[in-house]
């Protein structure tokens, strides 16, 4: 009867334990000073049990403070430090995470996602999940040059296009672009953007490029070296063109694999083969054909003679 007991009770404390959502969240997070941090808070939805109540605390001197309330009647911000900050996703159900914009120092704290459920027989159920949040001041790392509209370093002559600097840190990050000379002179300072927009792009834009970025700390980060070539639209494009003294395998030049190139030789011989075969068939019955002949008038002048 004891064991039957504790049977029981094992299944109904495995029932409280596992058969409630479970929130998952990390236990630290670091987000850049000035920048902007997301610290997950996530759970897996249980059919049965809605989600009535969501709470964010942050701890002030030992003391949980309510930062953010999500109940029935909406989302509503607690402190004034917050507004205009602070977001909490509502697209993903199952997923609470926040979303602090702007990162101050004294954003470092230990904050709590808190989550009500109500279950299937009407009961409520509370889980949380408690997170540290980190903010470093981050230099620069070295930037990037891309193209927008994901277009390459070679365009025509009248398109819009820009070249674009991005590099990691805590902002404000300075951009400033520069220009390669052709007489190894310095290079010219031509944006102090982190956008270096063409519009359009003229042949005297042709050039190498590169920029560098600056934070609040760390030194100046430089980019590599782009070369950015503008060709006339006016001309006829030039097409690759084979040498007439050249000859180049087909199936070389269009990259075949390798299995079907060998196949494709295989095939060959094999109709060199039959077509040797033919041939040597077709010549073999020939003079099969003449000594008949020879035979039959050999017979016949003899058959004569004896006449």
């Amino acid at each position: 009867m004891g064991f039957l007991l504790g049977l029981l009770f094992l299944g109904h404390l495995m029932m409280v334990t596992y058969g409630h959502p479970i929130l998952e969240a990390p236990e630290s997070v670091t987000g850049p000073w000035k920048g902007d941090v997301n610290i997950p808070c996530t759970f897996a939805p249980l059919k049965g049990y809605i989600q009535v109540l969501v709470k964010w605390l942050v701890r002030r001197d030992s003391d949980p403070i309510t930062i953010f309330l999500r109940d029935s009647s909406g989302d509503h911000i607690q402190q004034a430090k917050y507004r205009g900050r602070l977001h909490i996703n509502r697209e993903v159900l199952g997923d609470v995470s926040l979303q602090l914009k702007t990162l101050e120092m004294d954003d470092r704290s230990h904050y709590t996602c808190e989550v009500t459920w109500q279950t299937p027989n009407g009961n409520q159920v509370v889980k949380d999940k408690i997170i540290e949040l980190r903010v470093q001041k981050l230099p620069v790392s070295k930037p990037t040059v891309t193209t927008g509209n994901g277009y390459g370093f070679t365009v025509l002559q009248g398109m819009r296009i820009s070249l674009q600097c991005q590099a990691e840190g805590s902002p404000p990050i300075s951009y400033v672009w520069y220009k390669e000379q052709t007489n190894n002179s310095e290079p010219i300072k031509v944006a102090t953007l982190s956008t270096l927009l063409f519009k359009p792009a003229v042949l005297a834009n042709s050039g190498s490029y590169f920029c560098t970025a600056k934070g609040r700390v760390g030194s100046e980060q430089h980019s590599n070296i782009v070369k950015f070539v503008v060709k006339d639209s006016s001309k006829p494009h030039k097409t690759k063109t084979e040498a007439p003294t050249t000859m180049q395998f087909p199936l070389e030049r269009e990259g075949l694999p390798i299995f079907v190139i060998i196949l494709i030789i295989i095939l060959c011989c094999m109709v060199v083969f039959i077509m040797t075969y033919i041939m040597l068939s077709q010549k073999t019955s020939q003079q099969e054909h003449v000594y008949e002949v020879a035979r039959s008038s050999i017979s016949e002048e003899i058959a004569s003679a004896y006449v």
